[in-house]
């Protein structure tokens, strides 16, 4: 008489379902426990929702695909808190969509970046990065000086955002197309980089 394993190892419909039924207990038990978490779902004391221009400035960080070279992600490791700052923390992450935490460390990881170096410190290396990093293999980006940003669709952006739970206010969305008039797409990947982190860095 053929055992219970012979059967579901011989039967490939019945192996799959109960592969699929094992791994879909096992999802939930892991993810659906964090919903539930504060410290997962909320965001971390001092953790503001990105400005007009911040936000414009991650759409732009994401355009040029800056997350395939940069994580955002500190491990709790001696050896990356010693290096970058304080581990990353699930609360901080609470208004990206989507995070950046990324994987491969082309270039150094950028969680704690804000406010390390200057506005002008990030303009030259943005423009090339040899300048202040000799040893760089980064790119250049020096049409990000030259390109105006294109307001028209900030306060569209900020609306869907506040729906999906960001706390804009309607004076913040109404004033966002002002904020961004005159200023470059390095204006904006500049405050954007400056904003990364500093919730835990002024915490701490």
């Amino acid at each position: 008489m053929a055992s219970m394993q012979d059967k579901v190892e011989t039967n490939l419909g019945l192996l799959i379902l109960l592969v699929l039924l094992v791994v879909s207990v096992g999802g939930i038990v892991e993810i659906v426990p964090l919903f539930f978490q504060k410290s997962t779902t909320e965001p971390v004391a001092g953790l503001k929702p990105y400005t007009a221009l911040q936000l414009a400035g991650r759409d732009l960080y994401i355009r040029e695909s800056c997350m395939v070279c940069h994580s955002q992600m500190i491990r709790p490791f001696r050896a990356e808190t010693e290096r970058y700052g304080h581990y990353s923390v699930a609360g901080e992450f609470v208004y990206d969509r989507p995070f950046q935490w990324g994987s491969k460390r082309t270039g150094p990881d950028l969680a704690r970046v804000g406010g390390r170096y200057s506005d002008q410190w990030h303009r030259v290396h943005l423009t090339n990065p040899r300048d202040v990093v000799p040893e760089s293999i980064m790119p250049g980006y020096p049409w990000l000086a030259e390109n105006k940003l294109d307001a028209s669709d900030i306060r569209r952006k900020m609306r869907v955002l506040r729906r999906l739970g960001h706390p804009y206010s309607d004076e913040e969305i109404e004033n966002a197309p002002k904020e961004l008039e005159g200023k470059t797409e390095m204006d904006a990947i500049i405050a954007y980089l400056q904003v990364l982190g500093t919730a835990i860095k002024t915490r701490r």
